[in-house]
């Protein structure tokens, strides 16, 4: 078995369901029984195997795995069952057992996923959520409040959507936007027996409002669907959709320069979608279509169900205990959808059959108004649409440590004859699935596994093995390992046309050093001092203040830093003289970003190429 265990860590970027761990040392630490709560608990998942005595090979540039042993197996066997019936909640019952290769001995771990009932395991010693932990991709994630509404759904009371807001009356709902809910419903059912019923029964039946010390008051779902402009305002100043259009192909930090245009639009959510999709669409592009028969025809270049079902994904299933607006982002060649709230469903099952309810209420009302697909189906009629049309499928992002979630269409058929041009310049025989990552990699500038999973609709065994065809044809170079591993243009990827993404220079070689690819940033080549030079005088004389010993001053000065511009892990520590910048992201960075102090400029690619760091107002519209 081991050796199948090994071929199988080495051929995936990613494994979702097998945890590789050195314990050298014999002693298993809180890692390997997080790793067993994540298996445990991450559902539809199956639960998933933990091989000890095994690490990645520091000969292999590429990240090869290798069997180092285990000191004391005998030891290690009692610990792991020691540990799994007594540190958690209840008592896990794992299979553990030995094999050896080549004179190593390995432990072999397997986990069984727990029934609904029994979730979530967490650490007896901690409170939830902090506590629990569950397996996202082929990480181990500490688990949130929103994690909860997955494991408990209302079995500990209301849902967030049942609330009621502080100062909001029933005077604040509109009955023009409860006509139009009548006039939606209607056409999907008209003989619909809540279609009799009084403004206020019928308010009641969707759970849009609630007593409350003998007084009726709108709940958030109310609020969202049927509240009137000025209590929007009021009530939920950050509830709005931002319709964005930005030159180019990326986020512009120049707030001069920035945008072309950008619209903001708040009011019920059964209107708002009418709004941002007519908003999107009147501004798309036409291509001309001509069908036997007809004189002259238009057709948008994005089908517009798709943009539809994208926008009603993220008004659904948002999370409304942020406050900040979804976005709307048109760039020149895709448009993504920015909106609060990761996803509580596994990304790997997005487009499955069932989904998981945030806003259960608020749901409700979309699809028995059919402005949602049923439950579970939108991601699927998304991509079926698109395959359909001739577009590459949609991409989606969750974010756990920002707490958002992307979609990203792009706005031009793949494969047409230019692309098949631009690709004929690449060496070997590709396959369709080869040539998607790198017209995508030549849209977005950088590709991980989980991404052209989703361009593909593959698994993961054989997005990895394009992946590495591409490598070993160095059209693409591979960064980062594991989890973390990311694709960039590599020395043979085709030259690009004026207007598509440039190959950087740095990465035409694999021992290249991070270097910003921002032609606004100061360059680091020439030491730190060009871009501490160029620090506003305050700033810099906050730094020069600092000393050795910072304390808890840094992350200040990080703040004032990155809202003064977006900044990379090594520009922060070439400005801070701090020699390490793995610590400055380890201690500084990475519990900023957790507390919301900080965001990703990627936030859809944590290990994107380009990562920066910024405060949530440097870069809002």
């Amino acid at each position: 078995m081991i050796i199948d265990l090994l071929r199988e860590l080495n051929e995936l970027d990613e494994h979702p369901t097998l945890e590789a761990k050195a314990c050298s040392s014999g002693d298993l630490g809180d890692s390997v029984f997080e790793t067993v709560c994540a298996f445990a608990n991450e559902p539809d998942l199956g639960g998933g195997r933990i091989v000890l005595g095994v690490t990645r090979s520091l000969e292999d540039f590429f990240g090869g795995y290798e069997v180092i042993g285990v000191g004391d197996p005998d030891k290690l066997l009692k610990d792991i069952a020691s540990g799994c019936a007594t540190r958690f909640n209840h008592p896990v019952r794992p299979r553990a057992f030995t094999e050896s290769l080549e004179g190593k001995t390995v432990v072999i771990v397997e986990i069984d996923e727990l029934s609904p009932s029994q979730k979530p395991l967490y650490f007896a010693k901690h409170h939830l959520p902090r506590g629990a932990w569950r397996r996202i991709g082929s990480t181990d994630q500490r688990c949130t409040d929103e994690d909860l509404v997955l494991f408990y759904g209302n079995r500990q009371g209301d849902s967030y959507d049942l609330s009621i807001l502080g100062n909001a009356t029933i005077e604040d709902l509109d009955p023009e936007a409860l006509a139009h809910y009548r006039k939606l419903r209607a056409k999907v059912n008209p003989l619909a027996e809540e279609l009799e019923w009084s403004d206020h029964d019928l308010l009641q039946s969707l759970n849009a409002i609630r007593r409350e010390n003998g007084i009726w008051r709108p709940t958030l779902t109310g609020m969202l669907l049927f509240a009137t402009r000025m209590a929007y305002r009021r009530e939920l100043p950050a509830v709005r959709v931002d319709y964005i259009r930005v030159p180019g192909k990326e986020w512009v930090e120049d707030p001069e320069k920035r945008f072309s245009s950008t619209v903001d639009m708040r009011g019920p959510l059964l209107q708002i979608v009418d709004r941002a999709q007519a908003a999107v669409m009147d501004d798309l592009p036409k291509g001309f279509d001509l069908q036997e028969g007809q004189i002259q025809a238009e057709t948008p270049t994005l089908p517009a169900r798709v943009l539809r079902e994208a926008i009603v994904n993220a008004l659904m299933h948002r999370s409304y205990r942020e406050h900040r607006p979804t976005q709307i982002i048109r760039y020149s060649n895709r448009i993504e959808i920015h909106n609060a709230g990761f996803s509580l469903k596994n990304e790997d099952q997005l487009g499955e059959p069932g989904s998981q309810l945030r806003n259960p209420n608020l749901a409700a009302v979309f699809h028995e108004t059919n402005t949602a697909e049923t439950k579970g189906s939108g991601i699927r009629v998304m991509r079926e649409q698109m395959r359909s049309h001739g577009f590459s499928l949609p991409t989606f992002e969750s974010d756990r440590a920002n707490n958002s979630f992307t979609s990203r269409l792009l706005l031009h058929h793949f494969l047409r004859e230019e692309d098949l041009e631009w690709l004929r310049q690449a060496p070997g025989e590709l396959s369709d699935s080869q040539r998607y990552a790198l017209i995508f990699l030549r849209e977005q500038g950088a590709i991980n596994n989980q991404t052209l999973r989703q361009l593909t609709g593959a698994d993961v065994l054989a997005s990895s093995q394009d992946l590495r065809k591409l490598r070993e044809l160095k059209l693409v170079t591979q960064k980062g390992k594991g989890s973390a591993t990311y694709y960039l243009p590599g020395l043979l990827f085709p030259s690009t046309q004026a207007d598509a993404a440039p190959v950087p220079k740095e990465h035409t070689t694999l021992q290249a050093k991070h270097t910003t690819l921002d032609p606004g940033h100061a360059t680091l080549g020439g030491g730190h001092a060009t871009l501490k030079e160029s620090l506003p005088p305050a700033l810099r004389g906050q730094v020069d203040e600092l000393g050795k010993r910072p304390g808890e001053k840094i992350r200040s000065v990080i703040l004032g830093l990155c809202a003064w511009k977006p900044l990379s892990s090594s520009e922060l520590a070439e400005i801070l003289g701090r020699k390490d910048n793995e610590a400055i992201r380890r201690d500084h960075l990475k519990p900023m970003i957790e507390s919301g102090q900080l965001a990703y400029l990627y936030p859809d690619m944590e290990r994107h190429p380009q990562q920066a760091y910024r405060t949530n107002e440097s870069l809002e519209p």
